[in-house]
């Protein structure tokens, strides 16, 4: 039993079919399936059920796959940390961000990152949903993480970056626009809404302000990515409430500051003893802008 073959039994489970890992993996279906077979003679347990359009994990599988996650990682890490010690950084760093944030700022970061550490790769988990997030922090499986709040559980040093602002979003010539003053909530409330699906935190978000200012307008549409949204809104659909900074470029024009102003601390979650890769991934980002676009740098007034 190695690490090789607990890589092979988390393809296959991602994959959900013996040949879709092999293909992932690279090496024949074949010599996969005999892996896997090995390893299972070697617990003593079945890891999955073959079915004829593929293969389930069995409860002893989940049970093994959860630590085979953490034994994958750590390897990994004490690779990195290897190279890292010797004046190179490279491996895999595993970051997970809220929906929307930092949509600027972490591709300018990754870009410098980048081009520094040509053989250091990243993985984003983007938009988790909060169990998602939490599974994940708990697993291990997380080197960094940039959110609003630190998820439940998770044993991570914080480091505040700033704070994201949010916009209203209102559609091409609406009479809103042309004055440039900042909107309240309230002068909102007979429109229709975008909102974004259920259970993500950023729709809690939307929610919960709503919520505290005792409003309930009408939701038009849903939708799972910033960007649709406010290509919703800029077609007519309605009007929504978005960081600033995630809002696509182009569309700036349509963003209208709020009063009072609603921000939220933006923080940078890292494991304890972090490598070399996670510090020099935080020095970029706390180089980037965390106040917001230009416009709602200064504070906003009615």
């Amino acid at each position: 039993m190695n690490l090789r073959q607990y890589e092979y039994a988390l393809a296959v489970a991602e994959e959900g079919s013996m040949t879709a890992a092999a293909e992932r993996l690279r090496i024949t279906q074949p010599s996969l399936s005999q892996q896997i077979g090995a390893l299972e003679k070697h617990l003593g347990v079945q890891l999955f059920t073959r079915t004829p359009s593929g293969v389930t994990v069995t409860m002893a599988g989940r049970a093994f796959l959860a630590e085979a996650k953490i034994a994958t990682t750590a390897s990994r890490r004490a690779i990195a940390a290897a190279r890292a010690a010797d004046g190179e950084l490279a491996g895999e760093l595993i970051i997970a961000v809220h929906m929307g944030l930092g949509a600027r700022q972490l591709p300018q970061a990754l870009g410098q990152l980048r081009n520094r550490h040509p053989k250091l790769q990243v993985t984003l988990h983007e938009e988790p949903d909060p169990a998602d997030m939490e599974r994940l922090a708990r697993q291990g499986t997380l080197d960094m993480v940039l959110v609003h709040r630190i998820p439940a559980g998770c044993t991570f040093d914080t480091h505040r970056l700033g704070e994201e602002a949010y916009v209203a979003v209102l559609p091409k010539g609406h009479p809103r626009l042309s004055d440039g003053a900042a909107l309240r909530l309230e002068d909102l409330a007979s429109e229709g809404w975008i909102r974004f699906r259920r259970a993500s935190l950023l729709d809690d978000y939307l929610a919960r302000t709503l919520a505290d200012a005792g409003l309930s307008p009408q939701t038009v549409a849903r939708a799972s990515q910033i960007s649709t949204a406010v290509r919703l809104v800029s077609q007519g659909l309605g009007v929504t409430v978005v960081p600033a900074s995630a809002i696509p470029e182009g569309f700036e024009e349509l963003a209208c500051p709020l009063v009072p102003a609603l921000t939220e601390p933006v923080l940078v979650g890292m494991r304890r003893n972090p490598g070399s890769a996670e510090t020099a991934m935080l020095d970029h980002l706390n180089q980037q802008n965390w106040c917001g676009t230009g416009l709602l740098c200064q504070p906003a007034t009615a």
